[in-house]
């Protein structure tokens, strides 16, 4: 009986110590409550409807960046646009950026590169943003943490950014099931692009894990295994710079054993729709291993380039203290070396196979320059950053005043470039002229691989 009567003198006392009779509503206060669900709701309206609004550019960026540590930063964007509450791009895309990619009409030419969503968690919030191309991992057959933090590093000075993530990834049977969960139960066309969105492409990037042999190419064709019914596109990484060994395959034997296994992989594939496969190189490569490249890619089956990936040079004009950190070096530092490296692959690959350009891509003026370069879309992935959720619909508005001050559109400026750039016939007489301004041991050996050639040709014409 006490402990009953305890048990109600508490209660009572709970019920007069925290419960207070509600206030009267006075006209102010409620004008007051008004006002901040109106202010509360337009502010929202703006963040959600129009990834344009200042707000995005001069505020969110800013403050992750000053807030959080980079990584974390980054984290924290991949999950705003997971949640579906991201903002949007609300503005159709003007005529003058349609373009063409392997007979596909795509709306625009601006892509987010891979590195930003690792692993697979928002795409759609990402397409949501107006990017046409979207890219996620690298992803690895096996699950990897990466290289230990911190591992990315801000230079806002010079708008550049270092990374040594390290194909940090959650696995192919993780990302695997992020794609499935995307497919509506009845596609109404199964050649439907895994984009699932007209005029867009889904690209998945393949790496290494980072305890497979160096030579081995297992891990890439078993991407191609995994994610070729689901993409679009696949993307053969090997131009990381923070991966022990990775941008070894870009040597002329360890390349061709490569591209011949993923084309194979890609070939035996059960779909009908089979995805394009793409390379992507590093910006460090000489213009003597880019035309050597260029020689290989051209006897395969490999559909398109991306120029480049992040490069380990540091240029002498860099001001920030982080400049010094180990690791991948992105954002307008880079800008320089992978336009270099385009212009070399187009001049040295056939028409047919087009470049994606990547690489200090802030504004429409740098889009444009890729273009004329002869690159057929680009990537943005540090300028995104630095930009907000703004930047792919700041870079196209830009595009599109550019164009119109020259009368031209996308596809204009690409076709002619392409056609003017590209190699004209047979492109071993273009890399005979490269090779008499080159080094003459260099010099030595292409003109004896040509000789090698021309008598295995022979050869092969007795025995037919």
């Amino acid at each position: 009986m006490l402990r009953r009567n305890q048990g109600v003198l508490r209660s009572a006392l709970a019920r007069g110590l925290f419960t207070r009779a509600p206030s009267p509503r006075t006209p102010i206060r409620t004008g007051l409550y008004g006002t901040v669900f109106v202010l509360s709701a337009g502010l929202f309206t703006i963040y959600y409807l129009d990834a344009r609004s200042a707000i995005h550019r001069y505020f969110f960026p800013p403050l992750l960046r000053y807030a959080l540590d980079a990584e974390t930063g980054h984290k924290f964007a991949v999950q705003v646009l997971k949640s579906g509450l991201g903002p949007r791009d609300p503005v159709e895309d003007d005529t003058r950026l349609k373009t063409q990619l392997w007979g596909q009409e795509i709306s625009n030419p601006v892509g987010i590169a891979a590195g930003f969503d690792k692993h697979g968690e928002a795409i759609d919030g990402l397409f949501n943003l107006g990017f046409s191309w979207v890219e996620i991992g690298s992803v690895t057959p096996k699950p990897q943490p990466g290289n230990p933090r911190p591992r990315v590093f801000h230079l806002p000075a010079d708008s550049g950014l270092i990374n040594r993530y390290g194909f940090n990834s959650e696995g192919h049977t993780s990302v695997l099931s992020r794609l499935k969960s995307r497919i509506p139960r009845f596609l109404p066309d199964e050649n439907t692009s895994a984009a699932l969105r007209p005029g867009a492409m889904l690209a998945v990037n393949l790496g290494k894990n980072k305890e497979s042999a160096v030579e081995s190419i297992e891990d890439f064709v078993a991407g191609v295994r995994t994610f070729g019914p689901y993409s679009d596109v696949l993307v053969v990484n090997v131009s990381s710079p923070n991966t022990p060994g990775l941008r070894g395959l870009q040597n002329r034997d360890l390349l061709e054993a490569l591209l011949a296994g993923v084309t194979l992989a890609r070939e035996q594939l059960p779909s009908t729709r089979k995805p394009k496969l793409v390379l992507k190189l590093a910006p460090d490569l000489t213009e003597a291993q880019l035309v050597e490249i260029a020689a290989v890619i051209e006897k395969t089956n490999i559909d398109g380039v991306i120029v480049s990936n992040t490069t380990t040079q540091r240029p002498s004009d860099l001001v920030h203290p982080n400049k010094s950190e180990i690791g991948g070096l992105s954002g307008a530092p880079l800008k320089q070396y992978s336009l270099a490296a385009l212009r070399t692959l187009r001049t040295n690959l056939p028409a047919r196979i087009p470049l994606i350009g990547c690489g200090g891509i802030f504004t429409g003026a740098d889009a444009l320059d890729y273009a004329k370069a002869g690159a057929s879309l680009v990537q943005v992935y540090t300028g995104f950053g630095y930009g907000g959720a703004g930047a792919c619909r700041r870079i196209k508005d830009e595009l599109v005043d550019e164009l119109a001050k020259e009368g031209l559109t996308w596809g204009d400026v690409v076709n002619k470039a392409v056609s003017e750039l590209s190699p004209k016939g047979d492109t071993r007489v273009r890399r005979i002229e490269f090779a008499e301004n080159t080094d003459p041991s260099l010099q030595q050996l292409i003109a004896e691989a040509e000789e090698l050639k021309t008598l295995l040709d022979q050869l092969g014409d007795r025995k037919a």
